[in-house]
């Protein structure tokens, strides 16, 4: 006797070797990211804005160096209104040019870690040092924790 062919392929012998996640296990791991993004989340973003602080700091006494050094040249610190930027764009006084061996910043002057600028202040006394701060993330005078002000002279 002769057998007949099957022309129906035999689906069992396709699916063997076959491996996947099907909707519930898939729906399972995504509520595990979901709990887990909850509760590691709100750290981490913690994280990122001590880190800006810190960033913060790290640049006040940078910049604070740089007017140093140009105080050493120049014999004073930059007026208010010169402000930062003569650590990278030579005076305009050409007495004040000759003594200026800048600049004492590569590049241009930074932005703090919120994306405003530094801000400086001259010495209220005769001999005292520059302050260079930043009003930190609310980026009003004050504050607390976070958004205390950053500063180079405390």
């Amino acid at each position: 006797m002769r057998r007949r062919k099957n022309l129906r392929p035999d689906t069992r012998s396709t699916r063997i070797g076959q491996s996947g996640f099907t909707l519930l296990e898939m729906l399972i791991v995504i509520a595990i990211i979901a709990v887990l993004a909850t509760l590691v989340g709100p750290r981490l973003f913690g994280q990122l804005d001590s880190s800006k602080v810190t960033t913060a700091q790290a640049q006040v006494r940078m910049l604070r160096t740089a007017l140093d050094t140009m105080r050493i040249d120049l014999g004073r610190y930059p007026t208010e209104q010169e402000g930062l930027s003569l650590l990278v764009t030579p005076p305009e006084d050409p007495a004040l040019r000759a003594s200026w061996f800048g600049p004492y910043l590569d590049g241009s002057v930074p932005l703090d870690p919120w994306k405003n600028p530094y801000r400086y202040r001259l010495p209220d006394t005769p001999g005292g040092v520059a302050e260079v701060y930043s009003y930190g993330p609310d980026n009003a005078e004050g504050g607390e924790g976070l958004n205390a002000d950053i500063s180079s002279t405390r």
